[in-house]
């Protein structure tokens, strides 16, 4: 996405410094190109010793990782030359089984026109949770006509390659039995493919609107620490070129200069000890203002 500042009436942050996050140290990208390495290891490693919720654990991490470095490299916001974050989003689509090329047209595509009418990619946070996860092989489809259909003859090539790398792995999964690591890998992937029209959409962008606040964030180190920062998507979208491990830092500027940005959280434990309505009582347990510390520390 060329803009660096996208806005809407309600979320404006023209007032906050930003430029100096964009540059990553040597350490940054190496971490951001390696995330989920270890994820991946770890999966075919338990599948193969049959260590099986180890294993979709470690898949898990896998893919949320995995959507991060692809993100991070759809925006071209890992440090390194384009071309080499092109096959970041290459490798990754072979590892996750969906064309992150396409995923990533599609994606500016959804920065453009953020949950209108023809955002594709934002589409299922209109719907209701469950219809988003039933609805996930049709958004999955959908995003690669999309994309198709508004790419570049570049970007195209790219979708080609990719999409022949993912059909190699998954024969190779289908003809050799005794890669069952493998198959498990395939199988799991498959599925988390299958669902990131829920987890990936709309946990960040439900109940947001075009013209208002059009994405959520979390507040809580704990939560942002488990899943690795992925939920600061309102500031994503305020500054998309700012990397995945600056967005904290964007956070913490928002919240000093009491910006609005958080009014929208993606698990929103504190409201569960928010006072209640005008007119209504609600009996406190005399350890909720610790509980509700607690919830703020998350």
């Amino acid at each position: 996405m060329n803009t660096a500042l996208a806005e809407t009436p309600c979320m404006r942050a023209t007032d906050i410094v930003w430029r100096d996050l964009l540059t990553l140290s040597l350490g940054e990208k190496f971490w951001e190109t390696t995330l989920s390495l270890p994820w991946l290891l770890g999966a075919l490693w338990a599948y193969h010793e049959g260590h099986i919720v180890i294993g979709l654990a470690c898949s898990f991490y896998l893919f949320l990782t995995g959507l991060r470095q692809s993100h991070g490299a759809q925006h071209y916001s890992l440090g390194w030359p384009r071309v080499v974050q092109d096959v970041v989003l290459y490798t990754l689509s072979v590892v996750m089984l969906a064309s992150m090329h396409a995923v990533q047209v599609s994606h500016m595509h959804h920065h453009r026109h953020c949950l209108k009418e023809n955002d594709t990619e934002g589409a299922t946070a209109r719907l209701p949770w469950w219809q988003a996860i039933m609805m996930g092989p049709v958004f999955l489809f959908t995003m690669h006509r999309t994309a198709w259909r508004l790419g570049t003859a570049v970007k195209r090539r790219w979708i080609v390659a990719e999409l022949c790398g993912i059909a190699s792995v998954i024969l190779l999964a289908l003809w050799t039995p005794e890669l069952h690591a493998l198959r498990w890998h395939v199988g799991v992937m498959l599925a988390g493919e299958c669902l990131t029209g829920f987890f990936a959409v709309w946990i960040v962008h439900h109940g947001c609107e075009a013209e208002g606040t059009i994405a959520r964030t979390q507040r809580g180190p704990w939560i942002n620490w488990l899943s690795y920062s992925m939920f600061f998507h309102a500031e994503h979208h305020l500054f998309p070129q700012v990397p995945t491990c600056h967005l904290k830092r964007i956070a913490e500027r928002l919240d000093h200069a009491r910006h609005a940005v958080a009014a929208k959280q993606v698990i929103p434990l504190r409201d569960l000890w928010k006072a209640p309505p005008a007119g209504k009582h609600r009996t406190r347990h005399p350890r909720c203002s610790a509980h509700s510390g607690f919830f703020g520390i998350l």
